[in-house]
């Protein structure tokens, strides 16, 4: 017996088992969640490599500031900034949307440093023969630039991933019904927070191990030399 807490095994299997099919729809809400945010993170983060690499100063300079003020802002901070301030402009999204945005921002100031870093890898040479076969700056980065860097990078961005979805949880103040907002729902309902939210973090460990398998298993996949887009 614990203190405050008398521990009966199986009246606990049980009751993990009734819950179990709840956290499961939490669980799809929480994928659905990373799987947005991430996609916005790697078309977004990709932009904004882009764009800081622009001839132009002021653009260049201007998207150096907002990838530093969003790395170095807090998830929360931004989070509530969308779902409660935004409103007062007329921008109302619903709370999955925005949650999967907050981390979409979020993680694309971090995959814009790892585009960055895989562009700058990209030899010097490259970048003269793409000149003297007088390709514009389109097809250089799509058929030299983006197949090369891409097995350099998918380290990286596969972290963030792992990252991102261990960060899913933080969507819950926010009313997304999540794995952790059900099973903070389930403990006010029954005074019994002890299973679910162990089994919260139970089927978070697989997860997040199953993705990092994935991972490595997509970069042994990639040739070193880099990949052909068409």
């Amino acid at each position: 017996m614990m203190y405050g807490y008398e521990w009966d095994t199986s009246s606990t299997l049980a009751f993990a088992t009734s819950i179990l099919p709840i956290l499961g729809i939490g669980l799809l809400v929480t994928l659905q969640a990373a799987a947005v945010g991430y996609a916005i993170a790697l078309v977004f983060g990709l932009v904004l490599a882009l764009l800081r690499r622009s001839r132009i100063r002021a653009i260049s300079w201007t998207v150096a500031c907002f990838t530093e003020f969003v790395r170095d802002t807090p998830l929360l901070v931004q989070l509530f900034f969308l779902y409660y301030v935004l409103p007062d402009f007329g921008i109302v999204l619903p709370a999955f949307m925005t949650g999967a945005l907050a981390l979409g921002l979020q993680y694309s100031a971090y995959t814009s440093e790892v585009y960055r870093g895989g562009i700058d890898a990209i030899q010097r040479g490259q970048w003269e023969a793409a000149t003297a076969l007088n390709l514009s700056r389109f097809q250089t980065y799509r058929d030299i630039v983006i197949p090369q860097m891409i097995p350099r990078i998918v380290p990286s961005l596969g972290n963030y991933l792992v990252s991102m979805l261990k960060e899913t949880p933080v969507l819950s103040v926010v009313t997304v019904l999540d794995m952790l907002g059900l099973a903070n729902m389930i403990g006010e309902r029954t005074f019994d927070y002890l299973v679910p939210l162990s089994m919260v973090g139970l089927i978070f460990l697989p997860m997040t191990l199953i993705c990092s398998a994935l991972i490595h298993l997509v970069e042994r996949a990639l040739p070193k030399s880099g990949i052909p887009l068409r």
